[in-house]
């Protein structure tokens, strides 16, 4: 399969999240590769929180997205300015934030926070459903007793 990839750099204002989100998610489709609904959606849900908490927390500057699709999984990168690594945890049931990473843990196959020399990058893994190649029919003639 072919490596597909978008990129995207927008100030980090709240109004960023719905605009990456959407366009990201169009991409996607537009790659014309057959991937499940469920794997498309998942990315959407990442992508939002990913972006959500970069926006959040990266103060002032730009956030980045990086989506990738390799062979078997579809990668979505997202990079800001804040060198604060994000900790994933429970939030208290009345929180009305917090569960962001929380959420990314349990959709994605993998993920994680690191620091780079300009802030951290956050990134998360979507293993893409292992499909057939071909079908395959077996017929084998009846036996008469």
């Amino acid at each position: 399969m072919a490596a597909h990839q978008l990129t995207l750099s927008v100030p980090a204002t709240p109004t960023a999240v719905a605009f990456v989100r959407h366009q990201a998610v169009e991409a996607i489709q537009g790659w014309q590769v057959d991937l499940d609904d469920e794997v498309v959606h998942t990315a959407e849900l990442v992508i939002s929180e990913l972006v959500t908490n970069a926006v959040r927390y990266a103060g002032e500057g730009q956030v980045s997205l990086e989506v990738q699709l390799l062979a078997a999984v579809l990668r979505v990168e997202v990079r800001d300015s804040s060198p604060v690594l994000p900790r994933p945890g429970l939030p208290d049931e009345h929180s009305e934030n917090g569960r962001g990473l929380f959420l990314v843990a349990a959709l994605a196959d993998r993920y994680a926070a690191e620091p780079t020399p300009t802030g951290k990058r956050c990134w998360a893994e979507i293993a893409l459903p292992v499909r057939p190649a071909t079908k395959t029919t077996v017929s084998l003639p009846l036996q008469r007793s």
